[in-house]
């Protein structure tokens, strides 16, 4: 059994009713089986398991769990990253917390992930300035065009009599970014998360369509969340991480945070096969 075929025995199911009787097979996993293989890959690989739950989408108690336990292996780890060591003890908490929230993130985003729109900051409208041009004719003035225009005064303009002003006002409007969804999908412009996307190079030498892995997205299929975003979610809880500490040092330790939930997804993807076969 694959860690692919656990979400669907959390997905609601119909009754079905058929005079077919069901398999009883010695080789057939039942719900029973299947919980107690639940049970034993969540004690073997508590970690890969709750990841795996909380990226596809199963419950938040998984995503909460899987980055509670990733923080405390961050933090084992953090004392190897000097300049982690020499923050305070609460300070150190908060900024590997504030990792491995990004890091679970970044793991579980894919080419399907859609993410809030940063133009509207998933409203699905902006503000917009218009200028608009009022014009009219004072009430003194207009007995003064009447009068004129019914003796027939000749050369009389009536728009020199006319009042214009610019009207400046803020309006919602839809935002062009997200067609007005407030959503964004995160799969990669020029592959559309197929991962692979024209050569335009080799497609001209050759003269046919050649495809090759997608240059923007490395073969993913999708944008990765920025380490930049990391960073400034760690200025936020303290100024001691400078930005060149931050490349050096730091960031390697972040990069390190995503490799774990990776290796641990993979270990519980062993286990289960292991205990259901």
């Amino acid at each position: 059994m694959r860690l692919e075929s656990i979400p669907k025995y959390f997905a609601p199911k119909s009754p079905t009713f058929s005079d077919a009787p069901r398999a009883t097979a010695s080789d057939s996993l039942t719900g029973t089986d299947v919980m107690a293989a639940f049970g034993m890959c969540q004690a073997q690989a508590e970690l890969g398991l709750s990841a795996f739950m909380g990226k596809m989408g199963v419950s938040d108690a998984d995503k909460v769990k899987a980055v509670t336990l990733l923080a405390e292996k961050g933090m084992a780890e953090s004392v190897r990253v000097a300049p982690l060591r020499k923050l305070q003890d609460e300070t150190r908490v908060r900024v590997v917390l504030a990792l491995s929230v990004f890091a679970f993130l970044d793991y579980s985003r894919s080419a399907s992930s859609e993410v809030a729109c940063d133009c509207c900051s998933g409203t699905g409208f902006i503000e917009a300035e218009v200028f608009t041009n009022k014009v009219h004719t004072p009430f003194p003035a207009k007995e003064l065009v009447k009068a004129s225009i019914r003796f027939g005064v000749e050369g009389f303009r009536p728009s020199e009599y006319e009042v214009r002003r610019e009207l400046r006002e803020v309006v919602r409007v839809k935002c062009k970014t997200c067609n007005g969804k407030g959503k964004i999908s995160t799969a990669c412009r020029d592959c559309s998360g197929r991962g692979t996307a024209v050569d335009k190079k080799e497609t001209a030498k050759q003269g046919v369509p050649v495809r090759g892995t997608c240059k923007r997205c490395s073969g993913r299929g999708y944008e990765r969340i920025p380490a930049s975003h990391a960073y400034a979610a760690v200025q936020q809880v303290t100024d001691a991480i400078s930005s060149a500490t931050w490349d050096k040092t730091v960031k390697p330790f972040y990069d390190g945070l995503i490799r774990i939930l990776e290796r641990e997804e993979s270990h519980a993807e062993r286990v289960l096969q292991r205990v259901t076969a």
